[in-house]
This record gives structure tokens, sequence and C-alpha cells, in this order.
């Protein structure tokens, strides 16, 4: 009989994890205590207890083809940074197309997790479930994964603001912000500039009378549209990783910081932090100096303390007739279901072997996909955990030692202390290249450049030189999915096409890209000639070589 699998959740990781038991000949059982699919991306006028919420403008800040499942591309008429409903319905598109749904266990709630007592030879666990209706019912799982997210419980930490308790306007936290037409004509406060924090602070703006957005820190803010116009996630590609991994990290961090104070200058506008740019998780937010820039929002420092309706900030300033605060604070995690000694969590803390599994376990039956904050997409990475998860549940592959499981867990553990500012929101940080790669080795379904080169130079080039999308870990080992050399060719096509909503006639002009090239080359030629009399027949190849690689890599 095949093993059956305990999935906790079916949001975006909860998802695909049903799908990789699937391709892997396990029976998943999915339990999900809302009445939907979608988790964090489902969007709700009333907040569910213990759940994450969203407001209904959310728009994901990366784009399609990098927050794609690796085996099913989002379609090429979507935008490339998509609203919440958009992602709802490529959920939904997922679901039905590998027949997902008929696995999940709506409106049910997972009430604990516990290993059975012979757990140390089965890897058997126990779940207790409860339904809507109060029925409560215990279920045998030969292995268990936790897909709850890491948006779980808003951080609310009034303590820190003297005061909170005498204030007359009204405050609450950005999960349960919906709409800005409420506070129309009125001064409103938001405190914290993550990405909510920005994206609250810029659409209340065009409402209220005043806005005014309260930073600790600062924020370096990046744009979602980087240069040409093309997404910023997918600027990035291996060749800049190697080259970011090869120089210092000052001197990264330098280039990066001259190119965002060239689009405006972070210190005037109040925002420049103390740390460096790669030291916090960014802002992505490309209204936000408009909105500084018209007045609409002004930046203040921390809140100092409240009296009545005011809001005294640190510097000494004080906001007369405050009539809302939103905390956008940041969330923090917990697994209420789970015995303390399988996995316990302190200050948004945990100990996960690569962000996955309690390295104490006996039998390695329980894996925790998605508890990551990536620089980059969730849903491949939560898709690349699974698949690992699964063939380890399957026996196909086996987990190290629990010394080397604990000394991997502590280096990354320092090596995000060395890096991040201190701040809840820095515990599991994760940069998507590395630990994609990282967890792709583990899998054996690492992108082999060499085997690529001599088989495919096309395939190659757009493997290591454009976008590092998902696609790339289907074209080799376990999984491997005849679509996804078509998936790379074509995701420039994708991308374009849905700006393509007007026709744009070509410009005429006088000297082609091929020409300027054509004399480039001759020009070369020529030099080559002059220096190397005797081997010139050798030099006339070059042009058209040249030529043919330009156009065959351009095609």
């Amino acid at each position: 009989m095949a093993k059956r699998v305990a999935v906790i959740g079916a949001g975006a990781s909860g998802l695909t994890c049903m799908k990789c038991c699937l391709d892997e000949g396990l029976e998943p059982v999915c339990f999900e205590s809302s009445d939907d699919i979608g988790g964090l991306w489902r969007f709700k006028e009333n907040p569910e207890p213990d759940r994450a919420s969203i407001y209904h403008s959310v728009i994901i800040n990366t784009s399609k083809e990098m927050m794609t499942y690796s085996d099913f591309p989002i379609p090429a008429h979507f935008p490339n940074y998509m609203h919440n409903s958009l992602i709802m319905d490529y959920f939904n598109m997922y679901t039905d197309h590998f027949q997902l749904r008929q696995y999940i266990q709506f409106q049910t709630r997972v009430l604990q997790v516990k290993q059975r007592s012979d757990f140390s030879h089965s890897g058997q666990w126990e779940v207790e479930t409860e339904a809507r209706d109060g029925k409560r019912e215990s279920h045998i799982f030969d292995a268990i994964m936790v897909c709850v997210g890491h948006h779980c419980h808003p951080r609310m930490p009034l303590s820190d603001f003297p005061g909170i308790d005498t204030f007359k306007g009204k405050y609450f936290h950005s999960r349960d912000y919906k709409a800005p037409e409420e506070w129309r004509g009125k001064r409103v406060v938001v405190v914290g500039i993550g990405n909510s924090g920005g994206d609250i602070s810029v659409e209340l703006s065009r409402m209220t009378k005043q806005l005014f957005l309260s930073t600790r820190r600062g924020a370096w803010v990046m744009n979602r549209v980087a240069d040409n116009g093309l997404p910023l996630d997918l600027v990035l590609n291996r060749l800049t990783r190697l080259i970011q991994k090869i120089l210092p990290r000052d001197f990264i961090c330098d280039v990066v910081e001259k190119r965002l104070n060239y689009r405006f200058n972070h210190a005037m506008y109040g925002l420049q932090p103390k740390h460096r740019v790669y030291h916090q998780h960014p802002t992505i937010n490309d209204d936000l100096p408009n909105r500084i820039l018209s007045g609409t929002v002004q930046v203040k420092p921390n809140i100092k303390e409240f009296r009545s309706s005011s809001v005294v900030f640190e510097d000494g300033s004080v906001e007369h007739d405050i009539d809302l605060v939103v905390f956008a604070t940041g969330y923090s995690f917990s697994f209420p279901f789970l015995p303390a000694h399988v996995l316990s969590v302190s200050e948004n803390k945990t100990s996960l072997y690569k962000h996955i599994y309690p390295p104490g376990l006996e039998c390695p039956t329980l894996a925790v996909i998605g508890l990551i904050q990536p620089l980059g997409a969730i849903m491949p990475i939560s898709e690349m955990q699974a698949r690992w998860a699964t063939r380890v549940f399957k026996g196909l592959n086996k987990l190290p030692s629990m010394s080397v499981m604990m000394k991997d867990i502590k280096c990354k553990e320092e090596a995000m202390a060395k890096r991040y500012v201190t701040s809840s929101r820095h515990t599991i940080q994760v940069d998507y290249v590395p630990y994609m790669d990282e967890l792709a080795e583990q899998v054996g379904v690492q992108p082999r450049f060499l085997p690529l080169l001599l088989r495919d130079p096309g395939l190659w080039l757009r493997t290591l030189f454009g976008p590092c999308t998902p696609y790339q870990y289907r074209l080799f080992g376990p999984g491997q999915w005849k679509g996804a050399r078509q998936a790379i060719y074509t995701q420039w096509e994708r991308v374009a096409q849905p700006m393509k909503t007007r026709p744009i006639p070509a410009r005429e002009t006088k000297r082609t890209l091929s020409t300027h090239l054509l004399f480039l080359s001759a020009a070369t030629l020529v030099v080559a000639v002059i220096y190397k009399r005797d081997n010139y027949q050798e030099y006339l190849q070059y042009p058209m070589m040249i030529l043919d690689k330009l156009k065959t890599y351009t095609a």
C-alpha cells in the first residue's frame, strides 16, 4: 500500500506538496481549516483567527515567470506582477489540472500531531482533527508535511509604545486593513516600512488628509520595474549571482546603493538606513517616492509615545488629531499542534535542517514546507522542498546524521546573524538561487551546464545568462519534464505578451543592429589583417561566426 502523508494547509505550499506526493506514488490527505484553497492569497473581508489575511489591492512582488510552479507555467496573458485574485485563479488552475481537490478535507482543523508509540521503527504519526460540526477524528499517517506558513499571528508590540492605552483614535494591525475609503480626509500613521507598510501607506495617502510613515531604521526601496521595463527579478541570473559571490559584499552594496540613490536620494527622502542594502529584506515599492515627493506621505522616525489623540516621535515632533494608526509590524509563527520536543519556536526562531527537517527525530518523516522568507518567490522554493521531502519519505534520499544537520543549522544561523540586522523577520531568510541550487543538489535536479553546452548550446546560453526560472530544475533528474526546454525558450514571450495590448508599428531606421555589427566585424577584420597578414583567411570567418551566434541566441 502507498504511504499516507498528512498535508496541513492548502495554500501555496500545501498544493504543491500534494502534487509532489502523487508524483512519488504517495497518498496525500490535506487538512484545510478554511473553506477554500489559497492560504495567504485568498482575500476575505473578515479575517479568520490565527490565519493570514491580505488587503483587497495586494499585488505580488515577484514576477510570474519566477513564481510559477516548475512544470505548470502561468498563462502568457496574465500580467507579470499579479493581483491576488489572479494568483487564486492560477492556484485553481493548478489544483484542477493535477486533480488535487479530491485530496483536501476543508473546514477541518488539526488539533494535535504526535508520534506513535512505535515511532522509532515505524516513523508513523497520530493526527487528531476537528471538523466544522465539532466531530473529532484520529488518523494514522506515515509522514507529515506542515504547510501553515509564517504569516500566522500578527505582532503588535504595544508595550513598546507608551500611552497607547490612552489613544483616542483607532489602531489595528495591517492584517486587519482591507481598503482605504473609510479613511478619506483623516490623519493616519503607519508604523513599519516593510512591503505591507509601504503599500498601505501609498494606498491610504490617496485618500487621507495626511499620511505619516514611521520607521525605526529606514529602508532601501527597490522598484518592481527594472531597466528597459523588465521585472526586477528577471534581471538577475546565474552570471550576476557568480559575480556577487566573487566580489566583496561591501563593493556590491556600494554599486547597488549608488543605483538606488540615482533614482531618488534616500537620505533626502528621509529613508536611508544605517545598514547596507543587503543587510535587510528589501522594500519593493514603485510609488512611495512619488507620494513622498508630493507630500501626501511624510516619513517620520519611531514613535516615542501616544498622548490622547497625538503622536510624539523620537525626534521631538508631535502630530495632533491622529485618527488611525496601522501597525505593519510583521508576524510571528508557531506550531501549537506539535509537541515542543518535536519542534519548538522561540522569538521566531526554530531549528530545522535546510529549513525543512527537525534534526532530532529518529525517523525523518516530518517536513516543514514554506517556513522561509526568500529574496525571491516562495512557490518554486516550496515545490523544491516538497520534491525532496517526498523522496526522503519514500526512502529514495537519505538525510545525514544529527551532528551533521546541527552543524549545518548552526552555520546558517551564524551567517544570517552576521549579514542581517537583528529583527524577527530575519530568522528564516534565504536567497533564491543559492537555496534552490542547494535543494536541487539533494534531489538530483541541479542543472548540468557542461552536458547542456555540448548537447544544446542554445539552452545552455538561456539557462546560464537568462533568468533563473523554475523550469531549469525540470531539465534533469527525478521529475524531469519534457516541456521544460520549451518553457525556457518561450519565457520572454510570456513576459512581453500581457503588455502588447496596442500594436506599435516598427520604426524605420537607416542602420539596423545587424548593420552595426557588420561594421564592427569589418573593423575587427581590418585590424586583424594588419597585425597578422600571413593568416588573414582565419579571420575572415570571424564576422559571420559572430553574427550567426548572435542570431541564434536572440532568436
